[in-house]
């Protein structure tokens, strides 16, 4: 039982391992070949300018960014991410409620109730109004 349950960190921590080998590897190796000068280095106003979206840059300066944009975008991910966790849940709801009872809906009407007491709060605010 005990090496079963350790054998699962040295997965986790290979895993981890390959996550930091890879990309510094990545970056070392393309390090390593512009000291070699594999690549060629021709800089010119062309290759230096802003490049959005196929359009002509119009000013040097940034634009105004509008907040809502952002705000929007960060509420749909936090509770998107309440998917993440609920449908794992909802897949073996029936296996622990065997073993914990309602504990394990208790705990997840908690959560779901904090996540209520986010969107009320978000909606109060007016952080989901356009206008």
């Amino acid at each position: 039982m005990a090496d079963e349950y350790f054998t699962q960190y040295g997965v986790i921590a290979i895993f981890a391992a390959l996550a930091v080998v890879v990309p510094t590897s990545m970056l070392l190796i393309g390090w390593a070949l512009s000291l070699l000068k594999v690549r060629p280095k021709k800089p010119s106003f062309v290759k230096n300018s802003i490049y959005e979206c196929g359009f002509e840059t119009i000013t040097e300066r940034w634009s105004q960014f509008n907040f809502r944009y952002y705000s929007i975008a960060l509420l749909f991910v936090i509770f998107d991410v309440e998917v993440v966790f609920l449908f794992p849940w909802a897949a073996s709801f029936g296996t622990m409620s065997a073993q914990f009872g309602l504990f394990v809906l208790a705990e997840m009407s908690v959560f779901i109730g904090i996540l209520v007491l986010g969107w009320v709060y978000a909606w109060k605010k007016g952080s989901l109004e356009w206008s």
